[in-house]
């Protein structure tokens, strides 16, 4: 494992769909990557740093239901912002690898292919505030979101409901189609899952693709 920590720092990223497994995922991946001695640091969004997750709370609040999808998709990029200046961006420098659960294609997705916010307005709010910060690699948790929508309510329990859980059928089949959409416009960074399967071939996938994408040689030898 010898010159491991010199390798250059890795952006991963986890995205799809409510229910659909990102946050197991991400920390299983985030544990293999340990195991091989690269410092790994698990993240989120939104969230991932102070100020940040104050506006997580704002986001996910019920109460505060009665948003348009823009003043979403503001405040996504202004806790983005403070994400990638405090914790991203220092992390990576610093040699470590980042594993996000959920980044930009969230709000491109949510904000935009399903709740209609311009692409010109989201692509100028990613060249400002994310820049060439983009991650090396994305998967794509996907499943009908039917399934997805039973486990997350399952998942919650008796806790209330957050915003964007309470949304229409409609609107989770847009969301669904915006992230293959995605998927299928930038193939060589993002890889679609299936996430309807056991976790741990859900986890083994993952990992091939991430051995044969961004591990070095050195690692695996």
């Amino acid at each position: 494992m010898v010159g491991i920590f010199m390798t250059p720092g890795k952006f991963i990223t986890f995205e799809g769909g409510e229910g659909a497994g990102k946050s197991t995922q991400a920390e299983l991946l985030r544990e293999r990557l340990g195991a091989l001695g690269i410092r790994t640091i698990l993240t989120r969004e939104p969230g991932g740093s102070p100020f940040a997750e104050e506006i997580r709370h704002l986001l996910l609040d019920p109460r505060h239901k009665e948003r348009s999808p823009l003043a979403d998709a503001l405040l996504f990029y202004a806790a983005r912002h403070d994400h990638l200046t405090r914790t991203i961006g220092p992390a990576l420098e610093a040699g470590n690898w980042l594993v996000s659960d959920r980044f930009s294609d969230s709000t491109r997705a949510y904000q935009g292919a399903a709740g209609g916010v311009s692409g010109d307005i989201l692509e100028t709010l990613e060249k400002w505030v994310v820049g060439d910060r983009r991650p090396d690699l994305t998967y794509i948790l996907d499943m009908p979101p039917e399934l997805g929508l039973k486990r997350a309510e399952e998942r919650r329990g008796h806790d209330a409901v957050d915003g964007f859980e309470n949304l229409d059928l409609d609107f989770h089949k847009r969301l669904r189609q915006g992230f293959l959409d995605i998927a299928k416009a930038e193939p060589e960074r993002c890889f679609v899952i299936d996430a309807n399967r056991d976790i741990d071939a859900i986890a083994s996938e993952i990992w091939r693709i991430c051995e044969k994408r961004l591990i070095p040689e050195a690692v695996t030898k």
